[in-house]
């Protein structure tokens, strides 16, 4: 596997983004079955109310999704998923030309034609092209920065135990990401941000097991990525429910920020940038 320098750098379109600062990436969600409803946006003018709060909060990244990944969630055909985002991303384009946006899907096509007319910045698939065999050639085609998320399965498998077993969980969550990394590398793919996959095709215990040696992503050189607002690995664990879980996202994006994350994915863009603005005041007084 080819090995690179850490970057904390990544370009999106004409813009750099400095990741020595960790970003905040605020979630759209253009569905009607994602698991927080409070994150649901049922139409355009909900959508771009939104976009603008999480603006104005601070967001560096808009991460936009027309597919619900939850454990068991409802399949959603190719051409529903684009009349779900093509809307959107319209009005979102119009309004904001220069936001930094990120989609959320694993199908290669849907990316292409959101790339081509729309100038999205960053592909977040879920799947690490598990889902769709063109994605890691049609995103080197493109040259955007590529979320590698670890997941097995789908999202209507993902929990089934076949799914969360495995036979060295650390060392197969490793061996996946060099061997991901290799062939998004054979395609000419070099921006990559590295996912752990939280809640994807782990049990509660995996999920902290992966959060406590999160540290061992960072030997591949690429910005670690963190994505656990408001997941069940807070609620289950607490017994609450994601509506109460901001208290126990707060926490673990701070602990993130000390395990090196540069990018936290999250539902409440206001409390995030609170935690990093901290973070950095800390790291700047060491």
């Amino acid at each position: 596997m080819k090995q690179i320098a850490d970057t904390h750098k990544i370009k999106c379109h004409n813009t750099i983004l400095n990741l020595d600062k960790p970003a905040v990436m605020g979630i759209l969600n253009v569905t009607s079955d994602s698991f927080y409803a409070n994150s649901r946006t049922a139409n355009v003018d909900a959508a771009m109310e939104r976009v603008e709060q999480m603006l104005a909060q601070g967001a560096d990244i808009i991460d936009v999704g027309a597919y619900s990944t939850r454990s068991g969630a409802a399949e959603v055909t190719n051409s529903e998923e684009w009349a779900r985002l093509e809307p959107v991303l319209t009005a979102i384009r119009k309004k904001y030309p220069d936001a930094i946006l990120s989609l959320d899907t694993f199908r290669s096509q849907i990316a292409t034609d959101a790339v081509n007319n729309f100038k999205v910045d960053i592909i977040n698939d879920v799947s690490g092209g598990q889902l769709d065999n063109e994605m890691f050639a049609a995103v080197g085609k493109l040259d955007v920065p590529y979320v590698l998320m670890h997941m097995r399965g789908t999202p209507q498998t993902m929990q089934n135990s076949e799914q969360t077993t495995y036979s060295d969980f650390m060392g197969n969550v490793l061996n996946y990401f060099e061997e991901k990394i290799a062939q998004l590398q054979q395609y000419g793919v070099n921006q990559i941000l590295i996912d752990p996959g939280f809640g994807f095709a782990k049990t509660l215990e995996q999920n902290y097991e992966l959060f406590g040696k999160m540290e061992q992503l960072h030997r591949f050189g690429f910005p670690l990525f963190v994505g656990i607002s408001r997941k069940s690995m807070i609620y289950k664990l607490l017994n609450t429910s994601p509506d109460a879980s901001l208290n126990g996202t707060t926490v673990l994006n701070t602990i993130a920020l000390a395990k090196g994350a540069k990018i936290l994915r999250v539902h409440d863009v206001a409390e995030a940038c609170e935690a990093v603005a901290i973070w950095q005041k800390m790291q700047s007084c060491v």
